[in-house]
């Protein structure tokens, strides 16, 4: 019998795959990386029309003996995305697994993995602007390497910031109350998370204190920025997912870089800090800022525990061969 092909639904996803899994895919695939196993392409774009858009992601990890493609479409507001997963010694498909919870599990992971690297051991309050389906797994995996006890969360809708409140404060045994304003949520707070679909800064620079750690996770997009030049410019540490994809597509870098304001040279990328080639924190004081696009690496790393799974319990429509 052959290696079993496998197409795998958001259910299923839903069932294989935790936040903690997510964290240690990350994890690993950053490893990887540092060790020149592993290889991720920036992503692809393509119109297909008003309001259609293709997208395209490559990777691949020697060290799991995979490579894959994560590829989504939009059209009249509506996402989907999938991630084809392939066996690297025979170029058999393993899988293609439905990626949007998926997706939401490996971002909220990244940020889990920055912060654990990043954010000083004791941080405990987290200020989180923005509400919606990627807020969730971003304060989780948070919760996950520091010892959270509040967290505030501000979006411009009252109702949707009380009701992640009220749902995140029972998912997480944490207290996590809505505020009236962005300021209100990162002030006195030791880690500050943007992930808001805004075109302007939602986080201004003079609200930042020392020791904070600061997580853009929204936007993915030249013309688009979460967070204000002064963010950036405060920060003693800049740290990106890939650089070579942040150079097209963060905003928030691209924007002051060509003002002068910031240098790509001083920025540093994730797995050189997991990997401790760089330092992330020099003293307590130290602001430190990541960025987060997102890699194809980690979505490879995820569906293939998502896979292996699978195959183990029996779940998954098995594909023609």
């Amino acid at each position: 019998m052959g290696i079993p092909s496998l197409y795998i639904t958001e259910r299923e996803v839903e069932r294989l795959l935790s936040i903690d899994d997510a964290i240690v895919a990350v994890d690993e695939s950053l490893m990887h990386r540092a060790h020149a196993l592993a290889a991720n392409n920036p992503r692809e774009r393509a119109v297909g029309g008003p309001d259609v858009y293709v997208n395209t992601m490559l990777g691949i990890d020697h060290a799991l003996g995979v490579h894959g493609f994560k590829t989504y479409t939009v059209a009249s507001g509506v996402f989907r995305f999938f991630v084809y997963l392939y066996d690297s010694a025979t170029s058999g498909l393993l899988a293609i697994v439905e990626a949007n919870k998926l997706g939401q599990l490996r971002t909220g992971a990244a940020t889990g993995v920055a912060t654990r690297e990043m954010a000083n051991a004791d941080a405990s309050e987290v200020g989180i602007i923005g509400s919606g389906f990627q807020a969730r797994s971003q304060l989780e995996a948070v919760t996950k390497v520091r010892p959270v006890r509040r967290a505030r969360v501000y979006s411009p809708t009252r109702e949707h910031r009380e009701s992640y409140a009220h749902e995140m404060s029972h998912e997480l045994g944490i207290d996590v109350a809505p505020v009236d304003s962005a300021k209100a949520a990162v002030e006195g707070a030791d880690i500050a998370i943007t992930v808001t679909s805004s075109r302007e800064p939602v986080l201004n620079g003079e609200w930042l204190e020392p020791g904070m750690h600061v997580v853009a996770a929204g936007g993915a997009d030249p013309y688009v920025r979460e967070i204000d030049d002064l963010t950036v410019q405060r920060a003693d540490l800049i740290v990106v997912d890939d650089k070579a994809q942040a150079q097209i597509e963060a905003g928030e870098l691209m924007m002051p870089s060509g003002r002068g304001l910031v240098l790509w040279e001083q920025m540093r990328e994730l797995w050189q800090i997991v990997s401790g080639e760089v330092t992330a924190r020099t003293a307590p004081g130290d602001i430190t800022l990541f960025k987060s696009l997102g890699m194809t690496l980690w979505d490879i790393a995820a569906a293939k525990i998502v896979y292996d799974r699978a195959v183990e319990t029996g779940v998954g429509r098995s594909l023609p061969e």
